[in-house]
């Protein structure tokens, strides 16, 4: 079972630099977990940034929310870095997939 999280954000103005230097050891943190199949970050015209995260299974996926140092990236995130944040986490009932060939 794949669990994708979708995380929609816009990033305060003067947190930029804070969040930029953060984001990167966050991405190397969950590449390095359990059950980590993918992550990408998608950034509209208006700003708004949407990241889907995807682990093999719920516990994985749990895993990382509650990881110590990710824990304090999200409180600094709820603080310091987001005017706005929306979270799903989601598990697969369908999936088709084409390749390029």
């Amino acid at each position: 079972m794949t669990v994708v999280t979708v995380f929609r954000s816009r990033i305060r103005p003067q947190a930029r630099a804070a969040y930029d230097e953060l984001a990167p050891k966050m991405s190397e943190l969950a590449r390095s977990m359990p059950g980590y199949v993918s992550h990408k970050v998608f950034t509209a015209d208006d700003g708004e940034r949407v990241t889907i995260v995807e682990f093999d299974t719920m516990e994985n996926q749990r895993a990382w929310g509650r990881h110590p140092e990710h824990v304090a990236a999200q409180k600094r995130g709820r603080g310091e870095f987001y005017s706005e944040y929306d979270l799903k986490v989601c598990t697969i009932e369908r999936h088709a997939k084409k390749t390029a060939g």
